[in-house]
Parts: structure tokens; C-alpha cells; sequence
């Protein structure tokens, strides 16, 4: 069974930084693709970051490039999202998922969500 289970999130004023983790298993995490997507309260699904299986190539929303980085550990099936310079509209629950973004989302489970806060 695939299990994503997110930690990390909290609250953080405009300008703070927060890093989130997620460890992955039921499935051999070095050979996927993984994302982070995030659910603002009254949105739709967005993404924001894919890794490939390997780590050596990463893609990101517009809205985040620049402030966000992903990286993966495939020796300990985490997937992290370093998050700087956070801003109110990255409030958000972040999800880790098992997919990529090609024009769309395509994944095929994701986990519950940490929550992540941005005001003053």
C-alpha cells in the first residue's frame, strides 16, 4: 500500500521560511517522479514542484520559482520542499505526491496534507 505522509507546516510570517518533508513507502520511491501540490481554502488543486527519480532535474509553478526548491533523499524515501520568502497567497494545504506535471497533474496517490500559514 502507498503511503505519503507529509510533516512540516506550521505558521510563518510573510518573508519567513518553513521546510516540508514527506516520507514515502509502499512502493519503490527511487524509480517515480514526485511532486508537491498545494489546495488553497476555496481552490482547486495546484501544482507546484516535480522532481524526477532521480534528483537531477526539477521543474516549479511560476508562482514559486525562485523561493521553493525540491529535493529528494531515494536512500530514505523522503521528498522535501525547502520554501523561502513565503508570501499570504502560499497559504495553503501542501500535499506530497506520487506523479508528475505534464501540462497536468498526473499522479496516482498523494497523502493527507500538512497545513501551511503565512500572515502576520
Amino acid at each position: 500500500e502507498v503511503q505519503l505522509v507529509e510533516s512540516g507546516g506550521g505558521l510563518v510570517r510573510p518573508g519567513g521560511s518553513l521546510r516540508l518533508s514527506c516520507a514515502a513507502s509502499g512502493f519503490t520511491f527511487s524509480t517515480y517522479r514526485m511532486s508537491w501540490v498545494r489546495q488553497a481554502p476555496g481552490k482547486g488543486l495546484e501544482w507546484v514542484s516535480t522532481i524526477n527519480s532521480r534528483g537531477g532535474s526539477t521543474s516549479y509553478a511560476d508562482s514559486v520559482k525562485g523561493r521553493f526548491t525540491i529535493s529528494r533523499d531515494n536512500a530514505n524515501n523522503m521528498l522535501d520542499l525547502q520554501m523561502n520568502s513565503l508570501k499570504p497567497d502560499d497559504t495553503a494545504l501542501y500535499y506530497c505526491a506520487k506523479g508528475y506535471y505534464s501540462g497536468r497533474l498526473y499522479y496516482t496517490a498523494r497523502g493527507q496534507g500538512t497545513q501551511v500559514t503565512v500572515s502576520s
